[in-house]
């Protein structure tokens, strides 16, 4: 179980997307979730992801700037996985 820093509500870490702030680097989206470095968790929801941009939850969490880059591939990969539900 992990905590998503959008809502703060404990899931699976299997319905969260990790993002990833590895010592040398930018912040980035770890498909893998096995990626070293300081990694938080945000739910897979546009709600939340825009809930922790403002706030800015995600960049706390990872102790660094996070790019606009990154918020918008986590966008975009939310987008992605809510599309086939809406079929």
């Amino acid at each position: 179980m992990r905590m998503c820093v959008g809502c703060r509500e404990m899931k699976p870490k299997v319905q969260l997307l990790r993002v990833v702030k590895p010592q040398e680097g930018d912040a980035a989206i770890d498909r893998t979730g096995k990626a070293p470095g300081r990694g938080a968790y945000i739910c897979a929801g546009i709600e939340c992801l825009r809930r922790a941009q403002k706030s800015r939850a995600l960049e706390r969490a990872l102790d660094a700037k996070i790019d606009e880059a990154v918020f918008a591939q986590l966008e975009a990969q939310i987008a992605q996985a809510e599309a086939p539900g809406d079929a």
